[in-house]
């Protein structure tokens, strides 16, 4: 994909909010099985089920048949994900269904087939297994609670770009599920490197000429500029005026608070964000080697602390 044809869409991304809001959104994901023989359910049948809850219009799903949970912006999240976890977990258990916050399926890969087959996700499938087995696996049996925040303008922008960047591997680390060769972090490492930016590219002056860079190396198996932006998988996602993080590993919805305490703090305390970023911005150039031993299980989490 040419620079030129990604360059303004990239931009659009990196416009960043007009004030100064503390707002939290969380997109908790889970696996889900049949409480009797605990296989995959049809995408359809969950539907079904969850048609009453109070979280089904913010439902959605992954291409294995992981349920999404998408909700607003609050600035009660916890609150928010406790209620509409407990209503929505009491419908489908009722319907005979199982859901697990674990960040990797512990099912064989051929007990989690493919559900999503439209052309973009048959296309990302074909062009993941070209690379190696961690694409299907990310796709069908992976899991994640993600995080978003409100993206302030000016010099405070900037920073929280940085901070969410470079603290990314001890945020990981220190809220991790899983680790190791078949761990989520790792899965996400080996998907394909060149869409995925776990290391420095991303932390630069310019963001919105290292984010076209890093857009215009990556394989394009969709159709538009558009559609192919929505196939970059950086562990922090642009989203205009607000930041998604991605890199953590599905958590207990009741364990979800410190997680957003301590990413709202690294957001919206300017003080405690730029004593962070000092800290960081010295180590900068191994920033994928912390994402490695992150994914590993050996990152030093004293830093973290």
């Amino acid at each position: 994909m040419k620079p030129k044809e990604l360059q303004p869409l990239v931009a659009e991304l990196f416009a960043r909010g007009r004030r100064r809001s503390v707002r939290v959104a969380v997109e908790q994901e889970f696996l889900v099985a049949d409480a009797t023989t605990g296989a995959a359910v049809p995408i359809e049948r969950v539907r079904r089920a969850a048609a009453g809850a109070i979280a089904a219009p913010y439902i959605s799903f992954e291409p294995g048949g992981q349920l999404e949970l998408s909700l607003p912006c609050t600035l009660d999240p916890v609150g928010q994900l406790r209620t509409m976890v407990d209503d929505l977990t009491h419908r489908l258990t009722a319907a005979h269904i199982t859901t697990y916050a674990l960040p990797v399926d512990p099912r064989p890969e051929h007990e989690v087939p493919l559900q999503l087959t439209s052309p973009r996700y048959v296309a990302m499938h074909r062009h993941f297994d070209s690379i190696g087995p961690a694409g299907r696996r990310m796709m069908r049996r992976t899991a994640s609670t993600q995080i978003c925040l409100d993206w302030w303008p000016g010099q405070a922008g900037a920073e929280q770009w940085r901070v969410l960047n470079l603290a990314g591997p001890y945020l990981a680390a220190t809220f991790a599920r899983s680790s190791g060769p078949h761990g989520r972090l790792t899965t996400w490492l080996e998907t394909d490197p060149a869409r995925t930016g776990f290391d420095d590219r991303l932390v630069a002056d310019d963001l919105v000429a290292a984010y076209t860079a890093f857009a215009a190396g990556a394989a394009v198996f969709t159709g538009s500029a558009a559609e192919h932006l929505t196939t970059m998988f950086p562990p922090v996602r642009p989203r205009s005026t607000y930041l998604e993080v991605r890199f953590l590993d599905a958590q207990e919805p009741s364990d979800v608070a410190p997680v957003v305490d301590a990413l709202t703090r690294l957001m919206y305390d300017d003080a405690h964000r730029r004593i962070v970023l000092r800290r960081l911005e010295a180590d900068r150039v191994h920033l994928g080697e912390h994402w490695l031993a992150a994914a590993d299980g050996q990152l030093d989490l004293e830093l973290a602390a």
